[in-house]
């Protein structure tokens, strides 16, 4: 048996280094992204797990539907150097299944000049009981923000780049 600790991790880490909080210089600008269409706006930025907290159903027991993971991230540019912003967020378990497991995540990214909120699942959150090491790469939702955010719309493109550090790629549909 596997407690839901382990289960939330890999989604928790996926979403939990998000966005920035100070200016948002060209450094953490990547408009030549492979993620990039059009005339978008792609920011890049480099997470890292702040805090994580898990409150699984059985403290005990297997995954489970409902097991909730709060996570809190802090943010730099891309080159991993400047403090741009913090993310905020929840994971809930929606398919707790030995090899595969999906999470609904809800983040919020502080960044210079407003908030964005995003949400969407990651797939692939267990192999053979446990977490996916590394976490998968998950694509979810700009679903609104706040300030110079304000109704933004587009997508945020997640890799795991090193032990509770991601990658985010946030491509802001113009």
């Amino acid at each position: 048996m596997r407690p839901i600790r382990a289960a939330c991790l890999g989604t928790a880490t996926t979403l939990v280094a998000l966005l920035a909080g100070t200016p948002v210089t060209a450094a953490a600008t990547d408009t030549g992204s492979a993620h990039a269409k059009g005339g978008d706006r792609v920011i890049t930025v480099i997470g890292h797990l702040a805090q994580q907290t898990r409150h699984p159903v059985n403290p005990n027991g297997p995954a489970a539907q409902g097991d909730r993971t709060v996570v809190r991230s802090e943010l730099f540019d891309k080159y991993d150097k400047k403090h741009v912003g913090w993310t905020h967020g929840t994971c809930t378990t929606t398919l707790a299944e030995e090899n595969g497991g999906v999470e609904e995540c809800i983040v919020t990214y502080v960044l210079p000049g407003g908030q964005l909120t995003v949400q969407g699942l990651v797939f692939g959150i267990l192999t053979n009981g446990k977490p996916t090491t590394p976490p998968p790469s998950f694509d979810n939702a700009i679903t609104g923000g706040t300030g110079k955010f304000d109704r933004a719309r587009g997508q945020v493109h997640a890799d795991t780049i090193g032990p509770g550090k991601r990658r985010f790629t946030i491509d802001l549909d113009r």
